[in-house]
C-alpha cells in the first residue's frame, strides 16, 4: 500500500469516526432533552417489562421524585420491589447523560447487598433494554461487567459503604448516587456522599431500604430531622404493595403468625415502619448484620453443637452447629423428644450431627424437662454433653465485669448480645433464617432486680407474643454459652 493510499484510508476512518461521534452526540442530546428529567418515560419507552406489564405505581413515584426533588428516600416492605427503580435509574442516567461528564456511585448497607442483589438487578434490566429503539448497540462485555457499567464518558460502579474514603473520591458534573439498604449505611459514608452536593452540577441521590430501628441517618431523613428538609420521602405501605401484586396476602398473614403483628420484625418488614425497643434483648440491626455477614465468612472447623429438644404441640427440635464464629444452617425436626420413638429419633439426629461420635466436641442441651432423657442417652453413647440448666443461678458477669444476672438463661442471652455487638473485634455470623430472626429479636429485658441483677422476660410471655416457642433462638443462645473449646476435629463445609 502506497503512502497516499494509507493516508487516504486514515482520512476515511477519521471521517467515519467523526460522523459517528456527531451522530452519537445528536442522539444523546435528544435523549437528554426528552428524558433528562423523566426516568419513568425513559423506562416505559425503552424497557420490555414482559409479563409484569410495567412498573408499580409507587416505583414510578420513586423515580419521578428522584428526578424532581434530586434527593429521594423510599422505605418499603420486604419483597415490594424497591431495588428495581434503583437499577432502572442507573441505566436511565448512564444512557441519558453519556456524552457529558457523569458517574453513578452505588453503595449499600453491606457488600453482599451490592454484589448479590443490586448489581444482578442492574444486569437483569440491561437485558430488558430495547437497544435498537434506544439507538445504540447492546452493551458489550467490556461495557457491562460484574459491578461496573462503563460507557463513552462515564461509569457506574459499586463502592463498599464501610470505606468513606473511596466514596468521597467520586466527583462528576452529573452524578447519581444509589444507596441500597440505606438503614445500615454508616454515618461517615452518608457524610462523604453529602460532599458530592458541595460542587455545582446535576447531583441526584436515591436511598432505599426496608426500615429498621428508629435510629441512624435513614431514619432521621424520614423523621424530617433538622437539616434534612431537602429530602423527599416515600413510604410504600403494605396495602400499596399488595395492590401492585408485589407481595401476597398469604405472605403477610404468615409473617403475622410467625413474628406477631406487634413485633418489631412485622412492623419493619411488613408495614415498612421504623420499629424497635430500647429494652430489646438484642437490637434487630445487630441480628440483621450478623445474617448479612454469613455468606462472606467461610470456615470449616466444627467447634460446638447446640440442641433445643421439642416437647409437645408445634415445637420442633432444633440442632445448630458452630464453626468457629459462624453458625451453620439450623436443622429442624418434628419428633417430640420426651419419650419413646420421639426420644430415640431425637438422640439419633444429635448423634448423627456429631458424626456418630467422631466429632469429640461439646453438645450443649437444655437438661431440664424433656432434654434430660436426651442428655442421658447421648452420654451413654460417649457424647461430650454439656447440660444447660436455664433456671440455675450463675456468677457470670458481662464483659465489663459489672452486670450480673438472675440465672443462666439471662446470662446466656446477654453473652450472645455481646458477641453480636458491632464493636466485637471477632463478630459472629448467623444463617439467614426468618424463625431465628424473630426469636432473637423478640425477647425483652425486664427491670433490674433488687439484688442488682439483669433479668430476661419469662419464656411464657415470649411464647404468648410470638404464638410459638422461640426454639431456634434458644438453640443459638445455648450454642455460644460455654467457653471456647479446643478444636478437636475438622469437618468439610459441605456438611453444614
Amino acid at each position: 500500500m502506497s503512502t497516499a493510499e494509507a493516508l487516504s484510508r486514515v482520512d476515511l476512518i477519521t471521517k467515519i469516526n467523526t460522523q459517528q461521534i456527531r451522530k452519537d452526540w445528536y442522539r444523546t442530546e435528544r435523549l437528554r432533552r426528552i428524558y433528562g428529567e423523566d426516568p419513568v418515560a425513559w423506562a416505559n419507552d425503552f424497557l420490555d417489562f414482559g409479563e409484569a406489564g410495567g412498573l408499580a405505581e409507587y416505583q414510578e413515584e420513586t423515580l419521578t421524585n428522584l428526578a424532581v426533588h434530586h434527593r429521594e428516600a423510599t422505605r418499603a416492605p420486604r419483597g415490594a420491589g424497591k431495588t428495581a427503580p434503583a437499577a432502572i435509574a442507573v441505566h436511565w442516567f448512564a444512557n441519558t447523560f453519556d456524552g457529558l461528564d457523569w458517574k453513578v456511585v452505588t453503595t449499600a448497607g453491606g457488600w453482599r447487598q451490592l454484589i448479590k442483589f443490586l448489581w444482578p438487578e442492574i444486569h437483569k434490566w440491561a437485558r430488558a433494554i430495547d437497544f435498537q429503539k434506544l439507538g445504540r448497540p447492546r452493551y458489550t462485555n467490556l461495557e457491562l461487567q460484574v459491578m461496573s457499567l462503563k460507557l463513552n464518558t462515564g461509569e457506574a460502579f459499586g463502592v463498599a459503604s464501610d470505606n468513606p474514603d473511596l466514596i468521597e473520591g467520586a466527583h462528576a458534573e452529573n452524578l447519581l448516587t444509589i444507596v441500597d439498604e440505606a438503614k445500615a449505611v454508616p454515618a461517615k459514608s452518608w457524610d462523604a456522599i453529602e460532599g458530592y452536593f458541595s460542587d455545582p452540577g446535576h447531583k441526584l441521590i436515591l436511598a432505599l431500604s426496608v426500615p429498621g430501628e428508629p435510629a441512624g441517618r435513614f431514619h432521621e431523613i424520614h423523621a424530617r430531622a433538622p437539616g434534612y428538609e431537602e429530602w423527599h420521602t416515600t413510604h410504600v405501605t403494605t396495602e400499596r404493595a399488595l395492590k401492585a401484586g408485589r407481595i401476597t396476602q398469604e405472605w403477610v398473614d404468615a409473617r403475622g403468625k410467625q413474628w406477631g403483628e406487634d413485633s418489631p420484625l412485622y412492623r419493619t418488614y411488613v408495614k415498612a415502619e421504623f420499629a424497635g425497643s430500647e429494652d430489646a434483648a438484642i437490637p434487630l440491626g445487630w441480628i440483621e448484620a450478623a445474617m448479612a455477614r454469613w455468606e462472606e465468612e467461610k470456615t470449616h472447623v466444627l467447634t460446638q453443637i447446640g440442641v433445643d429438644v421439642a416437647d409437645t404441640g408445634e415445637d420442633q427440635t432444633v440442632i445448630a452447629k458452630l464453626y468457629g464464629t459462624r453458625v451453620g444452617r439450623l436443622a429442624y425436626h418434628d419428633e417430640k423428644g420426651a419419650v419413646g420413638e420421639g426420644l430415640e429419633a431425637t438422640v439419633g439426629h444429635v448423634w448423627k450431627a456429631t458424626g456418630y461420635g467422631a466429632a469429640k466436641i461439646p453438645v450443649v442441651i437444655d437438661s431440664i424437662g424433656v432434654g434430660a432423657g436426651v442428655v442421658g442417652q447421648l452420654r451413654t453413647k460417649g457424647a461430650e454433653v454439656v447440660g444447660f440448666n436455664a433456671s440455675e443461678a450463675t456468677d457470670w458477669t458481662d464483659e465489663s465485669g459489672e452486670l450480673r444476672f438472675v440465672n443462666k438463661r439471662s446470662a446466656a442471652w446477654w453473652n450472645l448480645r455481646e458477641l453480636l455487638h458491632p464493636d466485637n473485634p471477632t463478630p459472629i455470623s448467623l444463617p439467614p433464617d426468618d424463625l431465628l430472626l424473630g426469636d432473637l429479636a423478640s425477647p425483652k429485658w425486664l427491670s433490674i432486680t433488687s439484688g442488682g441483677r439483669q433479668r430476661l422476660e419469662p419464656k411464657v410471655d415470649i411464647k404468648r407474643r410470638l404464638g410459638r416457642s422461640p426454639d431456634s433462638g434458644d438453640t443459638v443462645v445455648m450454642l455460644f454459652w460455654t467457653d471456647p473449646v479446643e478444636v478437636i476435629t475438622q469437618i468439610e463445609w459441605g456438611a453444614v
